[in-house]
């Protein structure tokens, strides 16, 4: 514990310096994630069309939602660049 308290004026940075660059990758893997399950939505919904449990109309409808998700998550990270 004293060792602690006589090393904080350096390490106490670092560990700053750490925690918020976990927290970046935290986020970033989370968008990541995000992006990806969206991109299984779209195949899944595209496997449903082919096979014919959704209608035409229906499809287009969602695929248009999922794309429009995966437009909006890429410009959210072209703009936090």
């Amino acid at each position: 514990m004293l060792l602690k308290l006589l090393t904080f004026p350096v390490t106490g940075p670092l560990s700053g310096v750490v925690w918020i660059g976990e927290q970046l990758l935290e986020r970033a893997s989370a968008e990541v994630d995000d992006k990806e399950n969206l991109h299984k939505q779209l195949l899944a919904l595209q496997l449903a069309f082919d096979i014919g449990d959704i209608s035409e109309e229906d499809f287009e409808i969602q695929e248009e939602e999922l794309l429009l998700k995966i437009q909006a998550m890429e410009e959210e990270a072209e703009e936090s660049e």
